[in-house]
C-alpha cells in the first residue's frame, strides 16, 4: 500500500527535491553569462572583484552581486586551475552562501565548490574561515586555491600548530584563512587570555566554512578544548582533607564498587562540618553551601582515595610517586595522572609528595565556537542522518546536491557470520579474490586493533599486497588513500583515516606526478615522465573499470550509519562502477549489543553451519533500526552536556566582552569608581542594620573592613560617638575619606600610569577569579546530578547555583579591585603582565581518549632533552624505544623505564 507522504513525493518531489530546484532559476543565470565572462581578458577578469567591492561600498548586498561573482569565481578557476564547476557544483556554492548544510557525494569536488561562496563572501573585507580536519588538508588547500584567490585579488592565509602571534595574525588578516577547528578554536581561547587589543590575533567571527562538518560539529564536539595551567600550591589543604577520613566510620559513608562512586551519609556530612568548621575551611552553615563547592570536591576526591582505590592494585607508590596500573593490561603507566584533583588526593593518602593540580584556565565546546560566526555553512559526503542534530544546535539546514554523473555503485545486502574468526576468514578470501582479478580493494575497520588484526590475518594466509592505514600520518596516508584505485591493490584503513582525499580509478594523476617529478630540473625530462605517468594512469583506470571498479568491503558496522555511508561512499566517484559489502558477526559490538543472543539460538535451529553467512534485506533494515537508536542517545547525550555548557558560554560570553570593553578603554577609572562606590555601600549596610540604634551597630567590624579593603584607618568608634549621627553620614565620611586618597595617588603618579594600572588590575583580576570561577562550576557539575534523587531537575538547580556563583565572583571582582587600587605602590620600569608562560592546550579525540594536541598528554608529546626532569616522568614526554632513559641510569630507554611499561 503506497502512502500519502509516497503519493505527494512522486507528484511534487521531495522536500530536498523543491530546495534543489528552487535554485535552478538563478544557475540559468549564472550560465546565460558565461560567454560575456569567457570574453574578458586576465587583467578585466581579475578587476572584476575592484567593481564588485565598489559595488558593496555603494549599498549593494552579497545576493545582489552572487551571479556576477559566481560567473567570474568559475570562469578563473577555468583558467587558473584548469577544473570548470559543474551545474550542481554551483548549486553547492549557493547552498554554502545561504548558510546551508551542502551533502555532495565523495568525488564531486566540494573544495572546488566551497571557492565560490568563499569568493563571494570574502569581497566584504570582512574574513571567511575555511575550516578543515587536520593541518596537513589547510595546507594543501590553502596551497592549491590560494593559485585562484591570488588570481582575483584576494589574499589568503593558512594557520596551522606551531605559527607565533605575529604570523597568526598575519594570516587572519588575509580575506581568506584555512585552518583546523583546533586552532581557530584555541586562538579564540588565547585570544581572551591577552592583557593588550594589539596581542589579540583574530579580528572576529564574520563567515566559516567547515569541510567534513559532520566529523568537526558532531563527532570532535563531544569533547570540549581546555587551556590548562598548573594551579597554587595547596597540598596544605590535601594532607589537611585526607586527615579527616580515617577519622569515619561505616556509617558516615555509602560506597558502590561498580558504579565506583562513595558519597557521605548525613551523619557524615555533620561530623566532617564540623571538623572544617574547627579548621576554619567551612563558609558558612552548610556544607553543601554554595561557596562550599571546591571543600566537597576535595573531601569526596580524598574519600575515593581511601575507600574506591587499592594500593598495588589500581596503583603503586614508586619513587616517591604514584603510578597507575591500566585496569585492562595490568601494566603500569608512568607519566598518566588521574584529573580533577584525585592524584593528588591518592599522593596525600600515601603520604608522597603532593603534585601541583592542574587548573583549566579557558575551556570552550565547539558547538558554542561555532555558533559565535554571524554566517555558518558546511559540506561533507554524509549529514543527512545528523540532519535533526544540525537544525537543533547550529541552526543548519541539509541539502543533498544532486551528483552530476548517476551513481553506478551496487551496495549488496550484509553477510552476517555466527563468529568473529569465520568472518574474517571470509573477509579474506574475498579480498584474495578481488585482488586476482585486478579490482582494487578498500577495506573499512572501526578501530586500529582491528585494522591489525587483520593485517596479521593476511599475512599469516601467504598475502603481503598490501597498506595500512591508521591516520597518524595525514601527508603519507593521503598519498597512500590516493592510489587505492590502482587495480588489485588492497587498503585496509580505519574509518579516521584518509578524509578529504579522492580514490580515484588507476590513481590519482596530479599527486603521482608532484611525488615523482619532485626535485627533477629539466624540463624536457619533467614532461617526458609527465607524458608517461598520465598514459599510465589511463591504463590502470581501464583495467580497474573492467574489473568492477573500487570494492569497499567493511569488517563491521559502525554504531553510526554516517560512518558506514562515508566508507561506501568512497566507491563509484563521478559516475565510476563500483561495490560495497558489509561482512558482520554476531560478536561485533553493535550486534550484541542489540539481541545476537536471540539471533545465534535461531540460526543453529535453522541448521546454519560453521563458515556459511546469513544474507537478508530484514537484517540490514533490523541494524538500521539499531543504528538509529544508537544515534538517538549519542544525541541526547550531546544536547545534555551543551544545556550545561551554555550556562558556562552565557558567563564566558559576559565575562570576554567586558575584557575587550576594558582593554579598549583608555581610562577605567569610572568603572573602578563605581566598584568603591558599591563596596562601601555593601560594607556599611553589613556593619551597620537600616534602622538600627548606634549601640546596635558593628563598629569594630566595619573598622577592621575599611582598613582591610580601603587600607584607611578612620576614626570610625569616635563617629559613631556623636549625637544624632546618622549611617549616611558614616558612608559619607568613608567614601569622602576614600576619594582623596584615591585623587592624592593620581596626582602623585599622573593619569597616564594610573590608567595603566587601573586597566592592569582589572584585567589580572578578572582573570584570576574567572579561573577559579570555571573550576567551580566543574566541581558544582560533578556532584549536581545528585538533586535528581531528592526529584529536582539538576539542569534547574545547576542554573540558580552558577548564576549564584556568579554573583559571587562580581561582588569578589569590586572587593579585589578596591583592595588592589587602595594598596598600589609603583616602581619604576613596570612589566606589563602577562598570561601564565605554562600552559597546555587539550583536545581529547571521542574515538580513542587520546589527546590530540602535542604537550598535553604525558605519551603522546615529544619533550626537548633540556625540559625532561629525570624525576618526573611527566616530563619526559614520548620516548623512543632505544634513546637513553631520561631518567639518567645510562641504560637505553626500554631496558629502563621502558621496561616498566612493557612489564
Amino acid at each position: 500500500m503506497v502512502s500519502f507522504g509516497g503519493i505527494a513525493r512522486k507528484l511534487f518531489g521531495s522536500a530536498n527535491e523543491r530546495r534543489v530546484r528552487g535554485y535552478k532559476p538563478t544557475l540559468a543565470k549564472i550560465n546565460a553569462i558565461e560567454e560575456t565572462t569567457k570574453a574578458l581578458t586576465d587583467e578585466q577578469l581579475a578587476n572584476k572583484t575592484v567593481e564588485f567591492r565598489q559595488m558593496l561600498a555603494d549599498g549593494k548586498t552579497l545576493e545582489d552581486i552572487m551571479i556576477p561573482a559566481f560567473a567570474v569565481a568559475r570562469e578563473a578557476s577555468l583558467r587558473v586551475l584548469g577544473m570548470r564547476p559543474f551545474d550542481v557544483q554551483l548549486t553547492g556554492g549557493m547552498i554554502l552562501h545561504d548558510g546551508a548544510i551542502a551533502e555532495m557525494k565523495t568525488g564531486e569536488g566540494k573544495t572546488l565548490v566551497g571557492t565560490l561562496a568563499v569568493y563571494l563572501n570574502a569581497l566584504s573585507g570582512k574574513g571567511v574561515h575555511v575550516v578543515t580536519v587536520n593541518d596537513y588538508l589547510a595546507q594543501r588547500d590553502a596551497a592549491i586555491m590560494s593559485r585562484l584567490y591570488g588570481f582575483l585579488g584576494l589574499s589568503t592565509g593558512v594557520i596551522v600548530h606551531g605559527l607565533d602571534d605575529d604570523q597568526r595574525r598575519a594570516a587572519y588578516a588575509c580575506d581568506i584563512t584555512y585552518a583546523t577547528n583546533n586552532e581557530l578554536g584555541f586562538d579564540y581561547l588565547r585570544d581572551n587570555m591577552k592583557y593588550e587589543r594589539g596581542q589579540m590575533v583574530q579580528r572576529g567571527h564574520n563567515y566559516a566554512i567547515v569541510d567534513e562538518v559532520d566529523s568537526i560539529l558532531v563527532d570532535e564536539a563531544r569533547t570540549p578544548l581546555i587551556i590548562s595551567g598548573p594551579l597554587d600550591d595547596r597540598s596544605d589543604l590535601y594532607t589537611t582533607i585526607d586527615t579527616y577520613i580515617p577519622l569515619l566510620s561505616e556509617e558516615d559513608y555509602e560506597i558502590d564498587e561498580k558504579q565506583r562512586s562513595a558519597n557521605f551519609s548525613e551523619v557524615g556530612t555533620e561530623k566532617l562540618e564540623n571538623l572544617l568548621r574547627q579548621a576554619g575551611l567551612l563558609k558558612g552553615e552548610s556544607l553543601y553551601d554554595v561557596e562550599n563547592v571546591a571543600i566537597v570536591h576535595h573531601i569526596n576526591n580524598a574519600l575515593k582515595a581511601h575507600k574506591l582505590f587499592t594500593r598495588d592494585k589500581d596503583y603503586i607508590v614508586r619513587n616517591d610517586e604514584i603510578v597507575i596500573i591500566d585496569e585492562f593490561t595490568g601494566r603500569m603507566m608512568p607519566g598518566r595522572r588521574y584529573s580533577e584533583g584525585q592524584h593528588q588526593a591518592l599522593e596525600a593518602k600515601e603520604k608522597v609528595q603532593i603534585q601541583p593540580e592542574n587548573q583549566t584556565l579557558s575551556s570552550i565546546t565547539f558547538q558554542n565556537y561555532f555558533r559565535m560566526y554571524s554566517k555558518l555553512a558546511g559540506m561533507t559526503g554524509t549529514a543527512q542522518t545528523e540532519a535533526e542534530e544540525f537544525g537543533n544546535i547550529y541552526k543548519l539546514e541539509v541539502i543533498e546536491v544532486p551528483t552530476n554523473l548517476p551513481i553506478a555503485r551496487i551496495d549488496e545486502d550484509d553477510e552476517v557470520y555466527r563468529t568473529f574468526e569465520e568472518k574474517f576468514k571470509a573477509i579474506i578470501v574475498e579480498i584474495k579474490a578481488a585482488s586476482e582479478r585486478n579490482q582494487p580493494v578498500l577495506v573499512g575497520t572501526t578501530s586500529i586493533e582491528k585494522s591489525e588484526l587483520l593485517a596479521t590475518m593476511l599475512r599469516d594466509s601467504g598475502f603481503e599486497k598490501f597498506s595500512v592505514l591508521n591516520a597518524r600520518y595525514h601527508e603519507q596516508e593521503a598519498y597512500i588513500v590516493s592510489q587505492a584505485g590502482v587495480p588489485g591493490a588492497v587498503t585496509i584503513a580505519t574509518n579516521m583515516a584518509g578524509r578529504g582525499t579522492d580514490i580515484q580509478l588507476g590513481g590519482n594523476v596530479d599527486m603521482r606526478i608532484e611525488r615523482e617529478l619532485e626535485g627533477m630540473e629539466d624540463e624536457a625530462e619533467r614532461n617526458a615522465l609527465e607524458t608517461s605517468i598520465r598514459a599510465e594512469i589511463k591504463e590502470l583506470k581501464a583495467k580497474a573499470l573492467e574489473a568492477g571498479g573500487l570494492y569497499v568491503i567493511a569488517t563491521e558496522r559502525h554504531e553510526s550509519r554516517r560512518i558506514d555511508n562515508q566508507l561506501r561512499g568512497r566507491s563509484g566517484r563521478q559516475g565510476d562502477p563500483g561495490r560495497s559489502k558489509f561482512y558482520l558477526s554476531l560478536q561485533d559490538d553493535l550486534m550484541r549489543i542489540f539481541g545476537s543472543d536471540r539471533m545465534d539460538g535461531m540460526l543453529q535451529k535453522l541448521g546454519l553451519k560453521e563458515g556459511e553467512a546469513i544474507v537478508h534485506p530484514w537484517i540490514n533494515k533490523a541494524l538500521e533500526r539499531a543504528q538509529k537508536k544508537v544515534e538517538a542517545r549519542n544525541f541526547d547525550i550531546r544536547k545534555n552536556l551543551l544545556k550545561y555548557d551554555d550556562v558556562t558560554n552565557d558567563q564566558r560570553k559576559v565575562i570576554f566582552e567586558q575584557r575587550i570593553e576594558m582593554m579598549d578603554s583608555e581610562d577605567v577609572s569610572e568603572t573602578i569608581e563605581d566598584m568603591r562606590t558599591e563596596v562601601i555601600e555593601v560594607m556599611v549596610a553589613k556593619h551597620i542594620p537600616e534602622r538600627a540604634y548606634a549601640e546596635q551597630w558593628d563598629v569594630p567590624g566595619l573598622h577592621a573592613d575599611v582598613q582591610r579593603l580601603l587600607n584607611l584607618d578612620l576614626p570610625i568608634e569616635d563617629w559613631a560617638k556623636e549625637e544624632g549621627i546618622a549611617e549616611d553620614d558614616i558612608r559619607e565620611r568613608i567614601t569622602q575619606a576614600t576619594e582623596a586618597a584615591v585623587t592624592e595617588r593620581r596626582e602623585r603618579f599622573g593619569n597616564e600610569v594610573m590608567n595603566y594600572v587601573e586597566r592592569s588590575i582589572v584585567l589580572q583580576t578578572l582573570d584570576h577569579l574567572w579561573r577559579e570561577h570555571i573550576v567551580n562550576l566543574d566541581h558544582l557539575r560533578s556532584v549536581i546530578g545528585f538533586r535528581g534523587y531528592a526529584q529536582r531537575d539538576p539542569l534547574q538547580e545547576y542554573k540558580a547555583e552558577a548564576f549564584e556563583l556568579f554573583q559571587a565572583l562580581l561582588a569578589n571582582l569590586r572587593e579585589a579591585v578596591t583592595a588592589q587600587m587602595m594598596r598600589v605602590e609603583l616602581m619604576q620600569n613596570p612589566e606589563p603582565p602577562q598570561p601564565p608562560a605554562v600552559y597546555e592546550e587539550h583536545h581529547l579525540d571521542p574515538t580513542t581518549g587520546e589527546d590530540q594536541i602535542s604537550g598535553a598528554d604525558g605519551e603522546n608529546f615529544i619533550a626537548a632533552p633540556e625540559d625532561r626532569h629525570p624525576e618526573d616522568p611527566s616530563t619526559w614526554g614520548k620516548v623512543g624505544r632505544n634513546e637513553a632513559c631520561p631518567c639518567g641510569s645510562g641504560k637505553k630507554y626500554k631496558h629502563c623505564h621502558g621496561a616498566f611499561e612493557q612489564a
